[in-house]
């Protein structure tokens, strides 16, 4: 009976994650999607921006808040296209898999919508305390945070309060925390 309840959620799961993708490629056109190059300059991309760890920190321009929108809104859709890709080929992996791919696969698929979930509710409660945006990408070695710059720039007491959110939210330590000031 447990297993049957827990086929039938993940059963649930999959089908809203399918929908999803299905209506995102419906309502996009199936149009090939723009990389993040070519929204955003290839410096901004690849640079460090302004990084926020013990006491080093790098600046990197931009204060155009039409940017700023911009570039949070093209990190999303980068990351959940991303997601999708993924999930796509752990959809395929379950469908073709052996029961052991098909295990793996699962786990792995649970893996990604908790940490999708994590992300938002990280985001959520940075915006809740006063910040304009906020981007969270969790990955296996540590969590980066980037948060558009506060009036008056990014202080120490600003990184304590969103690392004390991701600590509080995720099972990352504060050595695992990146916190990026976009400006």
């Amino acid at each position: 009976m447990k297993n049957w309840k827990k086929n039938v959620i993940t059963a649930a799961i999959l089908v809203t994650v399918c929908s999803g993708i299905y209506l995102n490629w419906v309502y996009t056109g199936g149009d090939d999607t723009k990389n993040l190059e070519d929204t955003l300059d290839a410096e901004k991309v690849m640079s460090d921006d302004l990084l926020y760890l013990g006491d080093n920190s790098v600046e990197v321009g931009g204060n155009d808040n039409t940017t700023i929108t911009d570039y949070f809104a093209a990190v999303r859709l980068s990351r959940q296209e991303a997601r999708d890709k993924a999930v796509s080929l752990l959809q395929e992996a379950m469908a073709y898999g052996d029961e052991n791919q098909i295990a793996q696969s699962n786990a792995q698929l649970e893996q990604i919508i908790q940490n999708a979930l994590c992300e938002a509710q990280i985001e959520s409660l940075v915006m809740a305390k006063g910040y304009r945006d906020c981007v969270a990408y969790m990955t296996e070695d540590g969590i980066s945070v980037a948060v558009a710059s506060p009036e008056g720039g990014m202080q120490q007491s600003d990184v304590a309060v969103i690392a004390d959110i991701v600590v509080s939210q995720s099972d990352y330590t504060i050595q695992d925390i990146r916190v990026v000031e976009v400006q």
